[in-house]
């Protein structure tokens, strides 16, 4: 399987984790099937945290409500690693319940940010997918 983002769903998320920084920073990405992510859908992390993240419950369910009523699909979801390679943390594979949709990381690490997505079934990383 190969994923695509397109260039309006990987700015918006870049303007997010750049403006969130150094606090990590989440959302989901959306598209019209599994395989396409077209839109960023931005998401608060409640835990204000450096080091990972949560989701507002209240802004998830927002984000399925929007897709449903758009014919979207959740492509997956994405967080930002401020200071750390795109790739999953411990707690990121052990926190990866869904085994249905990809988990983006986007590494600010270096002066070119990177951005991976992941299928994670069972806490083990499965497939790595590189986009940036």
């Amino acid at each position: 399987m190969s994923v695509t983002i397109t260039e309006t769903a990987y700015q918006s998320i870049l303007a997010q984790a750049r403006k969130d920084a150094p606090v990590e920073s989440c959302g989901y990405l959306l598209g019209p099937d599994k395989e396409t992510a077209t839109e960023n859908f931005p998401m608060t992390n409640i835990d204000h945290s450096e080091e990972h993240f949560s989701f507002d419950p209240k802004e998830q369910f927002a984000a399925v409500k929007y897709a449903r009523k758009n014919g979207l699909h959740i492509v997956g979801n994405w967080h930002s690693h401020p200071a750390s390679p795109s790739r999953p943390s411990e707690e990121d594979k052990r926190l990866a319940y869904d085994p249905n949709i990809l988990y983006f990381i986007l590494s600010l690490a270096a002066e070119e940010p990177v951005l991976n997505a992941f299928r994670i079934v069972d806490g083990e990383v499965k497939e790595k997918y590189l986009l940036r």
